[in-house]
């Protein structure tokens, strides 16, 4: 009991502090951030930034058709982990509990058990994310400590969750505590590895759409 009140209590409330700080700075400092005045008058085939920018982000959702077949498996199973984790975080009932009592905020949730087999789905396919990384050469070579520690923070809540919730091993107690801290790790690193790609994607993906519209670039 003393480790999952440590769990809950002050291991959970440094780790969102960190993550609330860390994630209000980063988004800061790129709203912010000293950026040279672009004073050419722009390409005849320019749209509007806001249009420009809604165009960029769908475009990236999905290959060119000319990388399609080499990177189609890739893509997907990274559609699957990352709308598996939403599912996970936004649509389980303890957790929906859990965001009520944080922010006061709740919704409608999905049966436990169709949770939990997404969840499975979701440790499989991060498996195979990290095995196509390990498995390719050119990928493992640009891979860094991040690429690997952000798969890791990410895997480890599903993993022990998974456990916690079918009483492996140990005390539930222990169990959840363990799930709990996992969690933490996760919210502290997010503001600091590429994980924090979760908050920045669509707005990194909207400025290059609206600065590239505005060069005139033709985009395929």
């Amino acid at each position: 009991m003393e480790l999952l009140e440590f769990a809950r209590g002050p291991a959970l409330t440094f780790a969102l502090t960190v993550f609330i700080a860390g994630v209000v700075f980063r988004i800061a400092s790129l709203v912010f951030m000293w950026r040279t005045r672009d004073s050419s008058v722009g390409s005849s085939r320019e749209e509007p930034a806001a249009l420009a920018a809604v165009k960029e982000i769908a475009r990236r959702m999905w290959p060119l058709p000319t990388y399609r077949h080499r990177s189609l498996f890739q893509l997907i199973n990274g559609y699957i982990f990352h709308i598996g984790l939403a599912i996970i975080v936004f649509l389980l009932l303890p957790h929906i509990l859990f965001i009520k009592d944080l922010v006061g905020l709740s919704w409608g949730h999905l049966p436990n058990n169709l949770v939990y087999a997404v969840s499975i789905v979701t440790l499989i396919s991060l498996i195979a994310a990290l095995v196509m990384r390990i498995s390719n050469p050119a990928q493992r070579i640009i891979s860094t400590f991040d690429d690997y520690f952000s798969w890791l923070v990410t895997f480890l809540p599903v993993l022990t969750g998974l456990i916690a919730t079918m009483h492996l091993g140990a005390r539930y107690e222990t169990l959840l505590a363990l799930h709990i801290l996992s969690v933490c790790l996760l919210l502290i690193y997010i503001p600091f590895g590429k994980i924090m790609h979760f908050f920045l994607v669509f707005v990194t993906r909207s400025q290059t759409g609206a600065h590239l519209s505005h060069r005139g670039a033709q985009q395929l």
